[in-house]
Parts: C-alpha cells; structure tokens; sequence
C-alpha cells in the first residue's frame, strides 16, 4: 500500500512534484493532500490537478505518512512550531528548503524526528528532474529508498551527503534558469540569421536536449562528445573558440558560485 503524500505549501515546485506524482500514475491524486496559503492557490491547484487541498496545514500534518514541507526557508520555523505536535513520529519529514541543515530542522522540532533534505528541480513537471536527498539517523534505508522511489516519479535520485547540498542549487536546482538563457541566445543567434523565432526555439531546445542525452547515455566525457563535433579547420571549433575567448565558462563558474553564495546565507 502507497504511503500518503501531504504538502505543506503548493507553490510553483511542488505542484511541479505534485503533477509529476501524478503523471507517474504510482500514486492517486487521492491519495495526496496539500495546503496553501490562499484560496486563489487553493481553487486553481484543485481544479488542475485534482488533489484535495485547503488552507489547513495541521489537516495535512496529522493525515500524512510522508510530509513535504514546500515553503520558503524562512517560514520553516513558523509552520514547524505550529504542526510538530500534530505530526505523528512514524512519518518522514522532508524539507526542499535550500540552506536548511538537519541540525536546524532537528533543533526546530525539538524530539526524535524522520527528516530528509531534498533539494528537487522545475523540470520535474515534465518528469526530467534532477534531485538530491539526505536523511538524518533516525530514517531507515527503506524509508530512504521509499523516498528516492517517490522522487523518482518526476526524474532522476541521487542520495548525497549532507555536506554536498549546498551545491545542489547551483548544480541542478537553478541551472534550468541558466540553460533557458543558454537557449534564448541561441534563438537570438538564429534569428539574426533569418529564422523565425518559433523554429529557432524548437532547434536550439532539441540541440540541448539531445547533447544531454548523449553525455547521459554515452557515459563519454563532455570534452570528449565536444572533439566529436569539432572537426580541424571547421566551423564548430571557431564558435569554440569564439565563446572561450569571452569568458563562457568562467562566467558559468561564477554564477555557480553566486548561487552557492547565496544558498549558504539564505537563513543567516
């Protein structure tokens, strides 16, 4: 039997969670609830994913076997003060907060709780998400491999250390918003060149995602799959050239460092 699914907060991510969930066709909407600050979100979330929501969080704390806790760092401790009494101790806690340790989230609860810290992507509304989860000592493998599977609904698991998850942002969390730009700019390019802009955004997407099929599939080096399309003397490798020469991945660099930046003072 499917352990019962509750969300604390349904904003952007977890209604992308929620709809992969759903998509995956191993859970029923019946058997995921959810909360939300509004009753706009309430009414919309309802009538698009068909899951029984409301603005009463401790409702969802006391029903779910595993409990998503989907809103802002900052407001972690609010709805934990309000919802430890109501959760009962079997039940896996799992925050998708950047920034928020296990040893926050245990000092917040105050008692022996199940906690994971997962730290999903966007890119989970097409089931093509990239997550990472870690589990302090009182989650069992099972319930850590339960977990993974639920995850797994929408993309791809990999269970880390703790010490790594202030890199997942930067790494799988927010770098769907530098890939966009990446594709938008290769619209822009094939724009200037005369194509219309619908095609130009089919073209550059599909590039995208196949070259990261092939790194996925291949198991080749990127440096690797990219000396395969550089040919000697050839068009690709002056391009190359051309993005080295101003700085394209030293400007990646950067920005992965201001997200981690960012990430570590989130709930200073």
């Amino acid at each position: 039997m499917k352990k019962n699914i509750g969300f604390i907060g349904c904003g952007k991510m977890a209604q992308a969670m929620i709809e992969g969930i759903i998509k995956s066709e191993k859970w029923l909407p019946r058997q995921i609830k959810a909360s939300a600050k509004t009753e706009d979100t309430v009414e919309s979330v309802k009538k698009r994913l068909n899951i029984s929501i409301s603005t009463n969080n401790m409702e969802v704390a006391s029903w779910a076997d595993i409990l998503i806790l989907a809103v802002k760092p900052n407001l972690h401790a609010e709805v934990i003060q309000e919802l430890k009494n109501e959760i009962n101790s079997s039940t896996i806690v799992v925050t998708i907060a950047a920034g928020l340790t296990l040893n926050d989230l245990e000092q917040a609860f105050a008692q022996e709780m199940k906690l994971i810290r997962a730290m999903p992507n966007t890119p989970s509304l097409v089931r093509e998400g990239m997550s990472a989860i870690c589990a302090n000592q009182f989650v069992t493998k099972d319930e850590i491999d339960m977990v993974s599977s639920l995850f797994e609904c929408f993309g791809k698991v990999e269970v880390v250390e703790e010490r790594l998850m202030d890199a997942i942002p930067a790494i799988s969390g927010s770098s769907p918003a530098y890939v966009y730009m990446f594709i938008e700019a290769l619209a822009d390019g094939a724009v200037k060149q005369g194509m219309v802009r619908s095609m130009a955004y089919t073209f550059a997407a599909q590039a995208v995602l196949g070259a990261a099929k092939m790194v996925l599939e291949t198991q080749k080096h990127p440096g690797e799959l990219k000396d395969e399309v550089c040919t000697p003397g050839g068009a690709t490798i002056e391009a190359v050239a051309s993005l080295e020469k101003n700085g394209f991945r030293s400007a990646v660099l950067m920005a992965m460092d201001s997200c981690t930046n960012k990430t570590k003072n989130l709930i200073k």
